[in-house]
């Protein structure tokens, strides 16, 4: 069966950096995009990041613009997530998923079909 774990999550002063990576099994891991989603408390998922299945093209939330970049190794079968001048605000659960059909590439959670367990990510001011 397809299996996503997320893992480089922890605490962080405001300002600083984490790198969150996810190791995708189970299925042609480079025909299908990915991306990353975040759930802080009482609020909904929220779209960050994808990164298409060929040619790399990315797509960022424009809260994370300029500070976020995703980015994908086919070989290693995972998805990256590096995470620059981390704010207070950035504090959540951060899910990997990846697509559900091949070749598409989208910024809502339906369209994706698999599932990481989360990690969490917390800011401190």
């Amino acid at each position: 069966q397809v299996q996503l774990v997320e893992s480089g999550g922890g605490l962080v002063q405001a300002g600083g950096s984490l790198r969150l990576s996810c190791a995708v099994s189970g299925r042609t891991f480079s025909n299908y995009a990915m991306g990353w989603f975040r759930q802080a408390p009482g609020k909904e998922r929220e779209f960050v990041a994808a990164i298409s299945w060929s040619l790399g093209r990315t797509y960022y939330a424009d809260s994370v613009k300029g500070r976020f970049t995703i980015s994908r190794d086919n070989a290693k079968n995972t998805v990256y997530l590096q995470m620059n001048s981390l704010k207070p605000e950035d504090t959540a659960v951060y899910y990997c998923a990846q697509a559900a059909g091949p070749f598409g590439t989208s910024r809502r959670d339906t369209d994706y079909g698999y599932w990481g367990q989360g990690t969490q990510v917390t800011v401190s001011s």
